[in-house]
């Protein structure tokens, strides 16, 4: 009879909810005191706690108060729509804008009791507004994804979402005599350039790739580490495309015989601003124009996103808290290099460190850090930069990459005289990288007392969470594969992509996730490579002390399910 009496007291939808059984009268009762405690809206107190489903209270909202139901899955975030709205009553009210009919515009709404809400975007908009029910976890998403695409006008790229002819568009370096516009800025190539560009940064592209041939003329992307082609304009726009790109990124639009490197500044909004590395190249038909997106962002993921196994995240950081020594990250172009060191640096970048780094060129500004660009047409080499940081008290120098013998005696130097020295060098492994540097001429004894740890590593493609599926493979290939008898007995699920993916990733991926193998240089390690040792005796000695080369590393990778056996092979078989 308490109950009865209690539940007397609720009225609306709190009343409803309990009525269907979808929360307990008591529970409610708590969740109502605490989310006033904690100035949250009920119904996003409830879904957050999982004290309740979103879609369980939707239907009973729709239900109790007549209004109609919508799946956001079913339709799409119009960015002309979402800006009609001014942005703080979207964010203080946590709905969203859906669709405009005339003088109608269509609210997503997780409570329809919140009238305050509707009454404050009808006298901003001087609209009438029309309610439509959504689930309170797939509203909270979608309100984050209009705000995003609202604040870099990336979304609804189609139509005129943004000026695309006047896009706030310069070099990286503001000077005073900005170059003058040509008859190259004509309005349809403008356009054209501004689009790819917006496009490839929407979609998470790392390179944009402008392609003249004799025939043709293609652009293509790389995301997630793999090229698609984007679009085929015609072949007669491919020079008028490539002058655009040079006016640009401050290039010299005569010069068409050398290859040439810039850099372009985009200003998306107040807040967003994208930076890209061009580098233009002859070719029998035209130049061909690359263009790396540098996102600020990946510097400052933190090492936890990285894709480090807990032990080898451990082994990275005791190396990192070290006064001296050297650490070397190896790999082939593109396998995350940079992203790692740049991490590495952002977790010694204190107030009571001097951290220079040299750069060819560098790719992300990071506040706090002395970037320079080795420029070797006037002299400015690494080697030539390392001297001078030498002589700049510092207490860790960086090297975007040990190219020559000098560059890696000056850091060997630097690494026993007390400074931290991170650098990167083009190795297949970790043990190859000790033989590398001995082929270079560096004496093995400097080798072994100065370098401390080696990490080599590989790009994988993520697999969606959303639409992975298991895969049933034989015992037989997957012993094959490299798989273990135990493992195997232990029971291991594979996944692999949906053919063509689902709407939240490109063909069963979305991101991609580090493939790491981190090798401490022992005394044993060092003993070897003054003897005179190769990399399969270095290789056996890393074996025995535990530590996992890529092809392991990746197939634990493939045990967790965060990406599939295809993709190891590629990124992992040599």
């Amino acid at each position: 009879m308490a109950a009865t009496a209690t539940q007397t007291t609720l009225a609306g939808l709190p009343r409803r909810l309990v009525q269907d059984g979808i929360v307990s009268d008591e529970q409610l009762q708590e969740a109502m005191e605490l989310a006033k405690k904690e100035r949250l809206p009920l119904i996003a107190y409830l879904v957050g706690e999982e004290l309740a489903e979103a879609r369980a209270i939707a239907v009973a909202a729709s239900h109790e108060f007549g209004v109609p139901l919508l799946d956001l899955d079913a339709v799409e975030v119009d960015v002309d729509v979402v800006r009609a709205v001014d942005q703080n009553l979207i964010t203080k009210h946590r709905v969203l804008p859906l669709v405009k009919r005339g003088q109608r515009i269509f609210l997503g709404i997780s409570d329809p009791t919140n009238l305050q809400a509707i009454d404050d975007i009808k006298f901003a908009t001087s609209l009438r507004v029309d309610p439509v029910v959504v689930e309170q976890d797939k509203l909270e998403e979608r309100i984050n994804k209009a705000i995003e695409a609202v604040d870099t006008s990336m979304g609804g790229l189609e139509d005129d979402d943004f000026d695309l002819e006047n896009l706030d568009v310069g070099g990286a370096e503001e000077e005073e005599d900005d170059i003058q516009k040509d008859d190259v800025e004509d309005a349809p190539v403008v356009r054209f350039v501004n689009k790819v560009l917006l496009d490839a940064i929407k979609r998470g592209a790392s390179d944009v790739h402008f392609e003249p041939y004799e025939k043709f003329f293609r652009v293509r992307t790389r995301l997630d580490g793999v090229l698609s082609e984007v679009a085929q304009p015609p072949v007669i726009l491919a020079n008028k495309v490539c002058a655009r790109l040079k006016v640009m990124s401050r290039m010299d639009i005569a010069e068409r015989r050398v290859p040439q490197d810039g850099r372009i500044k985009m200003r998306l909004s107040k807040n967003r601003a994208i930076d890209f590395r061009v580098n233009t190249c002859p070719t029998l038909f035209g130049e061909k124009i690359v263009l790396r997106i540098l996102d600020p962002s990946s510097a400052k993921l933190g090492i936890e996103m990285l894709g480090y196994e807990d032990h080898q995240r451990a082994l990275y950081e005791k190396h990192l808290a070290k006064p001296y020594g050297m650490i070397l990250v190896t790999g082939p172009t593109g396998s995350g290099k940079t992203v790692s060191l740049y991490t590495g640096i952002n977790m010694l970048n204190t107030q009571d460190r001097n951290i220079s780094t040299a750069e060819d060129p560098a790719e992300i500004n990071l506040p706090g850090i002395n970037q320079v660009n080795v420029n070797p047409k006037v002299g400015l080499t690494f080697a030539s930069a390392l001297k001078a940081f030498l002589r700049q008290d510092p207490d860790v120098i960086m090297v975007g990459e040990i190219r020559d013998l000098e560059t890696a005696e000056i850091a060997i130097k630097a690494a026993q005289t007390g400074h931290l020295v991170l650098s990167t060098l083009h190795t297949n492994d970790a043990p190859k990288t000790l033989t590398r540097m001995v082929d270079m001429g560096v004496m093995p004894y400097a080798i072994a007392t100065s370098v401390s740890l080696i990490i080599a590593q590989r790009l994988a493609r993520r697999l969606c969470a959303n639409c992975k599926e298991a895969r049933d493979i034989p015992r037989e290939a997957l012993e094959k594969e490299g798989f273990t008898a135990e493992e195997l007995d232990a029971g291991i699920t594979i996944f692999s992509p949906k053919e063509k993916g689902c709407k939240q990733c490109n063909d069963g991926y979305k991101g991609r996730l580090g493939i790491f193998q981190v090798m401490e240089v022992s005394e044993v390690m060092g003993r070897i490579i003054m003897e005179g040792g190769n990399a399969m005796q270095i290789a056996e000695q890393a074996a025995k002390e535990g530590v996992i080369d890529l092809r392991q590393a990746g197939l634990n990778k493939v045990k967790e399910g965060l990406t599939s056996l295809e993709e190891v092979n590629r990124v992992t078989i040599e």
